[in-house]
């Protein structure tokens, strides 16, 4: 049995972070994902924001991670070629004790260290999106607020992480976490590995996972996020992210643009018992179309392409909870990576490595780390670079995907990647064919071919997305 110095078990955006910086030392790494891919949970399903790190308290592992993560963005994204925006954002505030509130809000950014805040006038809010309630009165603008692709963004950090040396291991739901003389036994159903530390990094089962070698400390407290994606025709619709004045229930329901052109809606927001429960219902999405109205009035949903939902790892602590277990010496929880989560992934490994370092191995820095991600969509090339790539391949000049103009080239090298994809939605979140309008309503059968051929499996075997999601189950004629 391989004994590895570090194991990292959940690959979500947390734990790819972790996985890509740990990739920069002279260490053996291992990173465990229960599902058949990685960015399978929280990771996949969320609003895609850079928050610029007004909301966290004061203080706060929270506000500290932000903003320290907002700032590692734009430089992060350029080595691993993950589409990112600063589009700024916009908290709308709509009578006076929503003004007070925004002030209070821009003082509490300007103590986490949040550079660029101003108070708009109902004017300039309106001149900077005019289709905003013209019942607004003012807004908190922050110039550093972002967008990203969330979806590329873990993949791609897992796929440094595996080109610098990390070892990933996809399908290992963890059954037990044993304590040892030198390390930790991590067991699933059919595979063991050892490690002398263990990183928990498993969003909404983290608390289980902690209590395989400890106490309960914790407990988990999932919330339900629900979205409606608008169509690309109303990419027009705002510039800015826009925020409603916040309330017990968090940031409220958003209007979001996203790097790709479309547009989200949401979430709005339930609390529920099953982990996996990520069903969208009539009730709560109702919510979310009167919550946006609220902040848009002539938003509609009629170009709405998909409803989706998403679970948030929300726990009974207020902060982020990420420190060594006082009951299991170097095994580090890392939980409760609620909103701001993905902002704070990338400040997040450099904490955790300053705990690793106070247990005490030796951290040497690689002179081999290799920082880069390269990937080009054929949509994103010049006419030039296009016209030599389909001389090279022909592959590159076979469009499979109409709505979003992804080719046949750019679905096999989805495929071939390290992680590459094996399911429907593994492509989709790769390269985006079947992200567009038709939702894969006409490239789905033509994808899940590709697949079959690429990686010579029946037809039958290609899955939409998790294990057991079929497609197809036999011939009919």
């Amino acid at each position: 049995m391989t004994k590895y110095d570090i194991a990292i078990i959940g690959a979500g955006v947390v734990g790819a972070a972790i996985a890509r910086e740990l990739a920069r030392y002279d260490l053996m790494v291992a990173l465990l994902e229960k599902e058949n891919d990685v960015c399978m949970g929280t990771s996949k399903a969320n609003s895609g924001i850079v928050h610029a790190g007004y909301d966290p308290k004061e203080g706060s592992l929270m506000a500290k991670l932000n903003v320290e993560g907002n700032a590692l963005y734009e430089t992060l994204c350029q080595e691993l070629s993950v589409p990112f925006k600063r589009n700024g954002s916009l908290v709308l505030a709509f009578d006076e004790e929503e003004m007070a509130h925004i002030e209070t809000l821009k003082q509490r950014g300007i103590r986490n260290g949040v550079q660029g805040l101003e108070i708009l006038t109902r004017a300039e809010v309106l001149a900077k999106e005019p289709k905003v309630n013209p019942e607004v009165k003012g807004a908190l603008y922050a110039k550093t607020g972002a967008l990203v692709d969330p979806f590329l963004l873990t993949i791609a950090l897992v796929e440094n992480a595996v080109k610098n040396g990390v070892n990933l291991f996809l399908n290992f739901p963890v059954k037990g976490v044993t304590k040892e003389a030198d390390g930790y036994r991590i067991c699933s159903h059919t595979q063991e590995i050892k490690a002398q530390y263990v990183i928990n990094a498993t969003g909404v089962y983290g608390d289980q996972i902690h209590n395989m070698v400890a106490p309960a400390a914790f407990e988990m407290k999932p919330r339900r996020g629900q979205y409606f994606l608008l169509d690309k025709t109303e990419a027009d619709t705002v510039k800015s992210t826009i925020f409603p004045c916040p309330g017990k229930g968090g940031k409220g329901i958003l209007v979001v643009p996203s790097v790709h052109g479309n547009v989200l809606l949401g979430p709005a927001s339930d609390d529920i018992m099953d982990r996996e429960d990520a069903a969208t219902t009539e009730e709560i999405l109702y919510e979310a179309r009167v919550g946006v109205r609220h902040l848009i009035p002539d938003i509609s949903v009629w170009s709405c392409i998909r409803t989706f939902a998403g679970i948030r790892p929300t726990t009974d602590k207020e902060d982020f909870i990420i420190q060594e277990v006082p009951e299991a010496p170097g095994f580090i929880d890392v939980a409760g990576i609620k909103s701001p989560g993905l902002t704070a992934a990338l400040a997040i490994p450099d904490y955790v490595i300053s705990l690793l370092q106070e247990k005490g191995p030796e951290l040497m820095k690689k002179e081999t780390f290799d920082p880069i991600v390269e990937r080009t969509l054929t949509m994103e090339m010049t006419k030039e670079e296009r016209s030599r790539k389909i001389q090279e391949n022909p592959l590159y000049g076979r469009v499979v995907c109409r709505c979003e103009n992804i080719t046949e080239g750019d679905i096999v090298d989805a495929i071939h990647r390290n992680p590459g994809a094996t399911t429907l939605d593994g492509v989709k979140r790769r390269c985006r064919a079947g992200m567009g309008r038709c939702q894969g309503g006409f490239c789905g059968p033509k994808i899940q071919q590709i697949i079959a051929r690429e990686l010579k499996k029946p037809l039958e075997e290609i899955m939409l997305e998790k294990d057991g999601s079929y497609i197809l189950t036999g011939r009919t004629k």
